[in-house]
């Protein structure tokens, strides 16, 4: 272990932890430690760390924002990998232009420098909190604009090293879901295609689109975001709230009592918590609308 240390230390120096809680790296501010924790910020670090964990029989986890993620309160074993790179470049043609951004950029930065250069097509996604990596991977998306409508291709690294750029169709993407849930590989940049549009107009939307945020969503309080994923007969939220499940809490995880469809942490909220509510409010919506509701946040770690 003293080994595995060292050399981590040497290569990373100030972006390495050892024993780090995931508490302070997920929105839900709930989790336990990570073995190792560290922050690349070249594709040759990341190249380096995951041949190391390879070496040193490892496992490994690519994390994004953590904002939708639950971490167990036994932590994660192994090496957690944070992508830092965030740079980006515009190629503006005459009807359009191709964003080109690194996977550790956020979404809400990547809609500010569209909207600075007049470029509409992220106004919708602007107000979610994650980076460019886990929005492609989930498929992110909101007031019915989702990544894979503006995602022309990817560049990615597999688990060896070798980088290989895939297209539109190769993303698979679906309902919160891609190929990179699968598929081994890890997004390094991804190319959008926006179009041209009024640059007051874009941020008067992205204003409009926060404010709705802020009143109808409990950002006040810790939360992974949406906790269920959504059906198409009858929204999920509507079935929870119709459960009488608003306020409902197991210790300081609650469902909110403003928007039920998110769970939140009152303050010193657990993975087990969390994790117990869930079930409650699965077994109450099947009970009361014969409806099985699955999980949108990912769970991650031991219990």
């Amino acid at each position: 272990m003293e080994k595995i240390m060292q050399e981590l230390e040497e290569v990373f120096q100030q972006n390495f932890w050892k024993d780090e809680p995931m508490s302070k790296h997920t929105s839900f501010k709930i989790g336990g430690t990570a073995d190792y924790f560290v922050k690349t910020t070249s594709e040759e670090q990341l190249k380096w760390i995951l041949k190391f964990a390879q070496k040193q029989n490892l496992p490994f986890f690519i994390l994004g924002n953590g904002t939708n993620l639950l971490v167990q309160d036994g932590g994660i074993r192994g090496i957690v990998i944070q992508i830092q790179q965030n740079d980006y470049a515009i190629e503006k043609q005459k009807e359009f232009a191709y964003l080109t951004v690194k996977a550790g950029m956020t979404l809400a930065r990547l809609a500010f420098i569209a909207s600075e250069n007049g470029l509409t097509g992220l106004e919708e996604l602007s107000g979610i909190p994650g980076t460019i990596g886990g929005a492609i991977k989930m498929n992110a998306g909101a007031y019915g604009r989702e990544m894979k409508d503006i995602v022309i291709s990817s560049r990615c690294m597999d688990t060896m090293g070798n980088i290989r750029e895939i297209n539109l169709q190769e993303h698979q993407f679906g309902y919160r879901k891609s190929a990179f849930e699968t598929n081994g590989l890890i997004l390094l940049e991804t190319t959008i295609k926006l179009e041209y549009g009024s640059k007051e107009k874009i941020q008067q939307k992205m204003t409009e689109y926060k404010t709705a945020r802020m009143e109808k969503q409990p950002l006040e309080f810790p939360n992974a975001g949406s906790t269920f994923k959504r059906i198409a007969n009858k929204p999920t939220a509507k079935m929870i709230e119709e459960a009488g499940l608003k306020g409902f809490h197991i210790g300081d995880a609650e469902v909110s009592t403003k928007h039920a469809g998110f769970i939140v942490n009152k303050g010193k909220a657990t993975s087990k918590d969390v994790l117990e509510l869930v079930k409650q409010i699965q077994k109450s919506v099947k009970e009361k609308f014969n409806q099985e509701i699955e999980l949108e946040i990912i769970v991650m770690g031991e219990e």
